[in-house]
């Protein structure tokens, strides 16, 4: 049974979407359903969080993100920030580009009514949240190739990731992208090698579809991490096995692992992408918080099957 405080809802919405019809056509058709529902608008980056931790601070049982993955980015660091034990729920209503993480949870984009049927309708889980240099994301950081096509290609080239293990090195060839000299470092151990393409899932998809950590599980209390070595034209066929059987030991172009924690330093800078914002840097300490925000989910997220919910 939900709490009083459970019951208040506040939506942040993202201000480009703050005039979308059918966005407020359901929160009016909530609202007269018996939901306490409360909307604050972004006008310029950080307000999100701030909202957000307005929402804590106000004791809000649930916090729900209307925009994409950066806006529930968002949302989540501000609730780390403020560190309260139990946190609130937060749901999601996609309204990105892409919606990457709502399509790997199979959250309904652009239909508002839907994802608040499922907010006020599901008991939450507990997920995990990935950590670099301080920082956090609930989906993935892309680092070389997939953060230049956020951060410099036109919507419609972005949107050429999505689907196929093809679209991306094709675009990888039209970009002409500089391998960088890399080191990641596990543990006791280490790797060296020249990387084209690097990603670090606590979710699965990125780049507008694009599967980049096939075995991510959002509750596993792990992170997974795939590289992709430089490699000549010939060698093409190749890669594109090995991106369909990731986890194979043979693997001589992508690598993937499993850990909790692990780093990454290259020679030069190199521009990563934190769901949706973009950094750059030398040296990324990742590591993961796990089971640490109470996400509403539908059946179909990727999260183990022995999944821990909040209770009600």
């Amino acid at each position: 049974m939900a709490t009083a405080a459970e019951e208040r809802i506040r939506i942040i919405v993202n201000g480009k979407v703050a005039g979308d019809e059918l966005l407020r056509a359901a929160v009016g058709e909530f609202r007269a359903r018996g939901f306490d529902i409360e909307v604050r608008v972004t006008w310029e980056g950080g307000d999100a969080g701030r909202y957000t931790i307005e929402a804590v601070e106000d004791g809000v049982g649930t916090i729900v993100a209307a925009g994409g993955d950066g806006s529930l980015s968002e949302v989540v660091a501000g609730i780390i920030e403020v560190g309260v034990d139990p946190a609130p729920r937060v749901g999601v209503i996609p309204f990105g580009t892409a919606n990457d993480f709502a399509n790997c949870c199979m959250i309904p984009p652009a239909e508002p009514a839907a994802a608040l049927e499922l907010v006020t309708t599901l008991e939450p889980t507990l997920i995990d949240v990935g950590v670099v240099n301080g920082r956090s994301f609930v989906n993935v950081a892309s680092g070389g190739l997939g953060a230049e096509v956020t951060a410099n290609t036109p919507p419609e080239m972005k949107r050429a990731l999505g689907g196929a293990a093809y679209s991306l090195m094709a675009l990888l060839s039209a970009l002409n992208v500089t391998p960088w000299q890399t080191r990641i470092t596990v543990g006791d151990e280490t790797f060296d090698g020249m990387m084209v393409v690097m990603a670090v899932g606590n979710g699965r998809l990125a780049g507008g579809g694009y599967q980049v950590a096939p075995n991510a599980l959002l509750n596993d209390g792990l992170l997974d991490l795939i590289a992709i070595r430089d490699f000549e034209l010939p060698r093409f066929g190749t890669l594109l096995g090995e991106l369909n059987d990731v986890c194979n030991d043979a693997n001589t172009c992508v690598h993937y692992w499993q850990r909790e924690s692990f780093i990454v330093e290259s020679a030069q800078p190199v521009p990563w992408n934190l769901d949706g914002e973009p950094i750059t840097g030398k040296r990324f300490e990742f590591s993961v918080l796990p089971a640490r925000i109470p996400l509403i989910l539908p059946p179909g997220a990727p999260v183990a099957q022995d999944d821990v919910r909040q209770d009600a």
